[in-house]
């Protein structure tokens, strides 16, 4: 019987990423997908994750554990403390987006850059890094460069704008061991960016399905 995974999205854009990373790695999981992206509209408009969202996300998550989800993968990254808290509610793996990324970041070296576009994520995105570098005793830095328009012309279906985009900050971390592309929807600018740069350039959509597959060959022995 195939393992049913529930994908929970706050926005569309992150979508498209993780199906493709599926059928690329794991065609035979049966996913299902949750999307409120109210989520992350409102997000947007808070300086600081509150109360009242990180209740409506972990309401959904409990959701998708009720659908018989047996592994709950998330995939936007500005809600860190409420994936935790959703973990800590349902009885199987919930895994946060970049949590595989890091993993793979860190086997790289101690200078860690990191392009984003949406800039509500970068707090608790920095946040998750430096408390998992500090779980592994790793001294690694991490260096971050906001993009700007550039998720909104993703938004707009402008894709090669976006990458292009994307591409252009890129070098500004050509000095790190290793750029990390921040959200899965920033993925699919992977090509553009590695065309302007010399160092690994890591994407969180494949390492985040091959995590899962670990954690539920885990949970069943």
């Amino acid at each position: 019987m195939s393992q049913r995974i529930v994908l929970l999205h706050a926005t569309p854009v992150a979508m498209a990423p993780i199906q493709q990373a599926f059928e690329a790695l794991w065609p035979e999981a049966e996913l299902v997908n949750l999307l409120d992206d109210g989520l992350t509209l409102d997000r947007a408009k808070e300086p600081q994750l509150s109360r009242e969202l990180s209740d409506r996300f972990v309401a959904l998550g409990r959701y998708g554990y009720s659908l018989h989800a047996q592994g709950i993968l998330v995939t936007c990254s500005a809600f860190g403390p409420a994936i935790d808290e959703l973990a800590a509610a349902v009885p199987v793996p919930v895994l946060k987006p970049n949590e595989a990324m890091f993993e793979a970041a860190l086997q790289q070296g101690q200078r860690i850059g990191m392009l984003a576009t949406f800039g509500p994520a970068l707090v608790t995105m920095c946040d998750e890094f430096d408390r998992y570098a500090a779980q592994i005793g790793s001294s690694a830095t991490l260096e971050t460069v906001l993009v700007p328009d550039a998720i909104d012309l993703l938004r707009k279906g402008d894709a090669a704008s976006h990458n292009r985009l994307v591409a252009e900050y890129a070098p500004q971390l050509s000095h790190c061991d290793a750029i990390m592309l921040a959200h899965f929807s920033t993925s699919r600018a992977a090509d553009a960016v590695r065309a302007c740069v010399d160092v690994p350039v890591l994407t969180a959509p494949h390492a985040a399905v091959q995590k899962m597959q670990t954690a539920l060959r885990g949970a069943q022995c």
